[in-house]
């Protein structure tokens, strides 16, 4: 008996789901729940990043022996970059984040090196932002990988944002020399 009792409720229930389920009234079947209201976000442009091919590799050499792979303090690259943004309706702030990679010469030490990073963003032929960056690495023997982040590129948030033609450029800057770490004995 109680066997044909359980069996008639389920059949009961599930033919109430459907129908529930195949109403053609608005008001019958399952009702949404509620949820929370999230603004619509719509995403800016986010410029691309490139690594200019003149300034993506940096080599300091000790005095007097520019270009002699026996007097190479160190070497730097630069390889792989992201980027995120957000805007508002004045300014679109630019997260750049590049992979490096910093090895010893065969006249260089463990220590220190300043490698000078230039962030730009051009739009077309025309400068909208730069800036040099003294950014620290410590070299280990053999050498490292690193990670730059400039967390804080802005430039103006016109009509809508960055144009198709901005990208965001990376590299070394190389005006300003690194510092050199220590020699070996």
């Amino acid at each position: 008996m109680f066997g044909k009792i359980s069996h008639g409720l389920v059949t009961v229930s599930l033919l109430t789901a459907l129908a529930g389920c195949n109403s053609s009234s608005p008001a019958g079947g399952i009702a949404p729940t509620a949820q929370a209201e999230t603004p619509a976000v719509v995403q800016a442009y986010c410029p691309q990043v490139v690594l200019r091919e003149q300034t993506a590799i940096r080599q300091e050499y000790a005095r007097g022996g520019q270009d002699d792979p026996q007097k190479l303090v160190y070497q730097a690259s630069l390889a792989d970059a992201t980027r995120q943004c957000t805007a508002n309706e004045t300014t679109m702030t630019i997260n750049v984040v590049v992979q490096g990679r910093l090895v010893d010469g065969p006249v260089g030490a463990p220590g220190r090196v300043t490698l000078p990073i230039l962030v730009e963003v051009v739009d077309g032929d025309n400068t909208i932002y730069s800036q040099k960056v003294a950014y620290p690495v410590d070299l280990p023997a053999g050498g490292t990988q690193f990670i730059f982040q400039k967390a804080d590129v802005q430039i103006p948030n016109a009509q809508g944002g960055a144009s198709r033609f901005t990208r965001v450029r990376v590299g070394f800057d190389n005006g300003a020399p690194g510092k050199k770490p220590a020699r070996r004995s």
